[in-house]
C-alpha cells in the first residue's frame, strides 16, 4: 500500500518539524510549507491525501489558502491546527472549508486520530454516488450540486456535508452529538454553539424563502430534515 502523503502548511519550523517527524513515525509521509503561497503551490503540483493548516501564516492566511483549494477540490481533508480558539474563529474555518479543528498546544496522538478519522471519511465519500432528496430540495453527491425546486443552492464545504448528513437521516432526530462526531469527527464541546450556527446557515439557504420549511428544531433532542411542521 502507498504511504499516505501529508501536506504541513505552518510557518513556526519547531512546530512544523516536531509534526513532520512525528507523522513520517507513524508511516506517512510528509512535506512543509513555510507559507500560504507556497502551500498553495505545493498543493497545485503535488498529490496529497491531506491538508494540515495553520491560520495565521505569511503572504497568504490559512482561511484564504482553504479557500483557494476548494475551488478545485472538494474532497481532500484539510485539518487546520491553530492557536486560535473563539468560536467566530472556528466557524470561519469551517466557512472556508476546512473539515476538523485542532488547537494547539494538541497531544500527537490526538492528531493523529483525527488524521485517521478524516482519510476515512474521505474513502467512504469516494464510493457514495446518489442523488438525495426531500420535497423539492435535491442534493448530488456526484457533482455537489444543490438545487431547491429550479433554484441553485451554493454551499460551503462543511454545509454540503451537514445538509447531506440530514438527508440521509431524513424523518430522524438527529442529536448535536451526532453531528459533532459524524461531520466534524469530534467530541460535542456543550460549551460551542458552532453546530447552531451551522444549521443557522443552511436554514437561511434552504428555507429562508420557501413557504414548506424543511429544517426544524426539536427542542432539547437535536433537528430533524422533514416536510412540514413538526
Amino acid at each position: 500500500m502507498n504511504s499516505i502523503k501529508v501536506l504541513i502548511v505552518e510557518d513556526e519550523i519547531k512546530v512544523a518539524n516536531f509534526v513532520k517527524k512525528g507523522l513520517e513515525e507513524n508511516g506517512f509521509e510528509a512535506d512543509i510549507a513555510f507559507d500560504g503561497l507556497m502551500g498553495l503551490k505545493m498543493f497545485q503540483q503535488n498529490e496529497y491525501h491531506i491538508i494540515l493548516l495553520d491560520i495565521n501564516i505569511p503572504l497568504i492566511n490559512g482561511f484564504e489558502v482553504c479557500r483557494e483549494i476548494r475551488k478545485t477540490n472538494l474532497r481532500i481533508p484539510i485539518l487546520m491546527l491553530t492557536a486560535l480558539s473563539a468560536t467566530d474563529n472556528k466557524v470561519m474555518g469551517f466557512e472556508s472549508g476546512a473539515d476538523d479543528y485542532l488547537l494547539k498546544p494538541f497531544e500527537f496522538r490526538e492528531l493523529i486520530v483525527r488524521i485517521k478519522a478524516l482519510l476515512k471519511r474521505s474513502q467512504r465519500q469516494l464510493f457514495s454516488t446518489s442523488v438525495l432528496t426531500i420535497a423539492d430540495l435535491e442534493m448530488d453527491t456526484d457533482s455537489k450540486i444543490v438545487k431547491r425546486g429550479n433554484n441553485s443552492i451554493e454551499l460551503t464545504a462543511k454545509e454540503f456535508l451537514l445538509l447531506e448528513y440530514l438527508l440521509i437521516n431524513k424523518g430522524k432526530v438527529v442529536s448535536r452529538v451526532d453531528i459533532a462526531e459524524k461531520i466534524w469527527d469530534i467530541t460535542f464541546d456543550t460549551g460551542t454553539n458552532v453546530i447552531d450556527v451551522y444549521v443557522n446557515f443552511l436554514r437561511k439557504k434552504i428555507d429562508k424563502n420557501y413557504n414548506i420549511k424543511l429544517i426544524h428544531t426539536v427542542i432539547g433532542m437535536g433537528y430533524v430534515l422533514r416536510e412540514g411542521e413538526i
